[in-house]
């Protein structure tokens, strides 16, 4: 058997190994290189901070807090904008070292269109768009959980670029698959499952919400096995086009990156572990190392989507009740 590689190969993109910095953890990649001991040897690529058009200030305090096995944010996509993070911040990135992967949100169809044409003229490996945004122009409505303006977003994205397009998919949906097959058709190249879950935190006493914006992303363990189901989902629909996912939602361990390798991911997101442990990625990537040499898998790609479902008993309902 070949010597056990943590290479991947994700839309054209070679990466060092399956982990993916996931966006809004870790800035736009400079500030976390000042954590001693850390190397960008152990990652294979950074998704920068959430980009807008224009520069936003974010939502008002508190902005994040934590919860029983997890974390509660709503930062409100504080950025300098998109101009600013292309000609004063991708400078100073090391591209030799790993992959960037912008993130962008827009507030209309027409902007998603515009911050993609500007990254399109830029050094980024590829570029995630993060529909789970209000709609402003059509009252507020979340781009990602209706497929058809799901779709419309990615389709005026691809007319932006040739990069390649990460939608990354919101949990906070009737049918997710749907919406990824629409995705597809619209043009993306592959999917990051799953955006936060919506969630709240209360002061007892004051008897107000925690988060200055009423509610929040929930991130972290807690919603591992909700993000491992829909990772399993939207793979049914994205084998049959080779569309790759970057599958997060609570990994903490190898164990958890190779459950979600298993259900269909080509790699895996790391993001709430960093507040944690901001070294966690090169345990992690030891442990896929030792599971590999234990199974005699020399490539990732061959773990990838062989999870082996349970036939369901007759007449047993889906809710497990």
């Amino acid at each position: 058997m070949e010597k056990p590689s943590l290479n991947v190969a994700f839309c054209g993109i070679e990466m060092q190994t399956p982990i993916v910095l996931l966006s809004g953890c870790v800035g736009f990649g400079e500030e976390y290189t000042r954590i001693n001991g850390y190397s960008n040897q152990d990652i294979g690529a950074i998704c920068l901070k959430g980009t807008t058009l224009e520069p936003r200030l974010g939502n008002t305090p508190h902005r994040v807090i934590e919860t029983p096995g997890g974390m509660i944010n709503s930062i409100g996509l504080q950025n300098p904008g998109a101009r600013y993070v292309i000609d004063k911040i991708l400078p100073t990135l090391d591209f030799t070292e790993t992959r960037f992967i912008a993130n962008i949100s827009g507030s209309s169809i027409e902007e998603y269109g515009e911050i993609t044409a500007l990254f399109d003229n830029s050094p980024v490996d590829a570029i995630e768009i993060n529909i789970s945004c209000p709609n402003v122009k059509e009252g507020g409505a979340v781009f990602g959980n209706d497929p058809e303006v799901s779709a419309r977003v990615v389709e005026v994205c691809r007319k932006a670029t040739n990069k390649p397009l990460i939608t990354k998919l919101s949990p906070n949906q009737t049918d997710i698959a749907h919406n990824a097959s629409r995705c597809i058709d619209a043009g993306t190249d592959s999917f990051s499952v799953i955006n936060t879950l919506m969630g709240m935190s209360i002061d007892i006493h004051k008897r107000r919400p925690v988060i200055g914006n009423n509610q929040g992303g929930l991130s972290g363990p807690a919603i591992k096995p909700v993000a491992l189901l829909k990772v399993h989902q939207v793979y049914q629909v994205c084998k049959q086009h080779n569309i790759p996912i970057i599958g997060q939602g609570g990994i903490n361990s190898a164990e958890d990156a190779l459950e979600f390798i298993i259900a269909g991911a080509s790699t895996i997101g790391v993001g709430t572990a960093l507040f944690n442990d901001p070294l966690i990625c090169k345990s992690i990537n030891d442990g896929i190392l030792t599971y590999m040499e234990n199974y005699q898998v020399s490539s990732l790609s061959e773990l990838v989507g062989t999870l082996e479902v349970n036939l369901p008993a007759p007449a047993t309902p889906a809710c497990g009740c």
